[in-house]
């Protein structure tokens, strides 16, 4: 039985870190449903590489509704980090100890939503001091898996072991 996969994502995400994972997840039987600002907008990775028509706005959806969470990494977490609506939808997925993955940058969602504290992750290098600031245990290898459930990845690099991560968690 496939898993419902929110992907939080708005306009200049690096396109590799929404397509890549997006296409092993759904090749291993998920639904990957985008939400963004508003429903029906299309948004364009940073590199213009990938397009994206957001499914559901994110006063259409509850946390509830899904059993994990996606965060591409790029410019994206950091323009979705200043809306009170995305950093509660995020918090309410740790709170619930549901499965995140989170790549490069996506952390500085999970900074804004406070719910990095005590848990072990990795980001992009220029996120790390961040990480530290924030209380977490920054740990700098391709995949960092918490008990809580966080999955995290640095770069594009990383992708092939981040893909495997994260379907392997929801098996």
């Amino acid at each position: 039985m496939g898993k419902k996969i929110a992907t939080v994502i708005t306009k200049l995400f690096e396109d590799s870190e929404f397509t890549s994972p997006n296409e092993a997840l759904t090749e291993a039987g998920h639904e990957v449903i985008t939400i963004g600002f508003e429903a029906g907008e299309t948004v364009e990775g940073k590199k213009g590489e990938a397009s994206v028509t957001i499914d559901k706005g994110i006063d259409d959806v509850k946390p509830e509704e899904f059993d994990a969470l996606l965060i591409p990494g790029g410019f994206s977490p950091d323009q979705l980090r200043k809306d009170d609506r995305f950093l509660a939808f995020v918090k309410a997925f740790s709170n619930d100890e549901k499965p995140i993955f989170s790549i490069c940058h996506g952390p500085q969602l999970l900074i804004n939503a406070e719910v990095v504290k005590g848990k072990k992750i990795t980001a992009v290098k220029q996120v790390a001091v961040d990480l530290k600031n924030a209380g977490a245990d920054f740990v700098d290898a391709e995949v960092v898996t918490d008990e809580s459930g966080l999955i995290s990845s640095r770069t594009p690099e990383d992708l092939p072991a981040f893909n495997k991560a994260i379907v392997e968690a929801l098996n």
